[in-house]
């Protein structure tokens, strides 16, 4: 009761939104189509904003609503690739995508994130934000493909790293199909928090959110 009131507070104090965000939104919850909740929304517009990337990859497009509301976060000149493989969303992301994404600024490739990613990473492609929203249990798989496409100093979002709470139980207290996400993203989140490579924040926001900065210095500066 208590979170639900902070959240009403907050949605006094959120600034407004292009109404066909908001738009999307309802439709979603409407639908019962997973998209990014409000704290996390919230985050992002903040890391967005504040960085202003130039190039950012979305890992799990959906119907688009993240994509189109990191668009509304970024500079004109800003550029988002976003991978989706699921047809029933691709189908609703190419139409919002077309409607509300005119300039094209949006580049939505479809098909199995771990072989795209691959295949980006060999291509040597960059990016300087990642927002990571994709299968659960994959996390892990897409991570060393996502660690050389971040440039340094580069922020990896990682959003429902608790998978509503449910990382937080022990492996026997989770259903017999939720092990497996259990136990991948319990590896993720050590391997990401205990990384030379990254400095990562573990949040609460939302269904969980990890906030990862790729470190510029060398190892051995850090360790004197």
């Amino acid at each position: 009761m208590k979170k639900e009131r902070i959240e009403v507070f907050f949605d006094t104090l959120r600034p407004e939104l292009p109404d066909y965000i908001i738009n999307l939104e309802k439709e979603a919850l409407r639908d019962e189509v997973p998209v990014i909740r409000r704290g996390t929304r919230d985050l992002l517009r903040y890391l967005l904003r504040t960085a202003n990337p130039a190039r950012v990859l979305e890992v799990g497009t959906a119907i688009g609503y993240s994509a189109l509301f990191m668009k509304e976060c970024l500079p004109a000149e800003s550029r988002i690739t976003t991978i989706e493989k699921v047809e029933m969303r691709l189908a609703e992301a190419r139409k919002n995508l077309s409607k509300y994404d005119p300039e094209e600024r949006i580049r939505l490739v479809e098909g199995d994130a771990a072989q795209i990613l691959e295949q980006l990473a060999a291509k040597g492609e960059q990016y300087d934000f990642i927002f990571m929203d994709a299968a659960k249990g994959q996390y892990m798989n897409f991570l060393p493909f996502l660690l050389r496409m971040l440039e340094p100093g580069g922020v990896l979002v990682s959003d429902n790293i608790l998978h509503d709470c449910d990382v937080l139980e022990s492996r026997y207290a989770v259903t017999r199909r939720d092990r497996t996400i259990h136990s991948r993203m319990r590896e993720y989140l050590y391997t990401i928090t205990h990384m030379e490579e990254l400095e990562t924040i573990c949040l609460s926001v939302g269904d969980g959110v990890t906030v990862s900065t790729k470190r510029c210095e060398p190892t051995e500066r850090r360790r004197q």
